[in-house]
């Protein structure tokens, strides 16, 4: 997946398990143990979810993604 790919995926408001999987690069099973816990982290934070989507910004966050770096390389190639 190119820069300008995952910047188009992560501009999405929520997140579903295709989503996650094309961000982590998972399989379907090990996909769903992260949404699982994902999940859980941010019921515990107090977080009211629908039941197959997390938000894409926590998600963002939780894989520690640089969206700075990903701009830059999406920007590098188009120049």
């Amino acid at each position: 997946m190119t820069a300008k790919e995952t910047l188009t995926l992560i501009s999405k408001q929520w997140c579903d398990l295709e989503d996650l999987r094309k961000l982590t690069g998972l399989g379907k099973n090990n996909a769903i143990k992260l949404k699982k816990e994902i999940k859980t982290l941010l019921e515990d934070k107090g977080y009211q979810l629908p039941s197959k989507l997390l938000p894409m910004n926590e998600v963002v966050s939780y894989l520690k993604i640089n969206i700075a770096y990903l701009q830059k390389m999406a920007k590098e190639v188009v120049n």
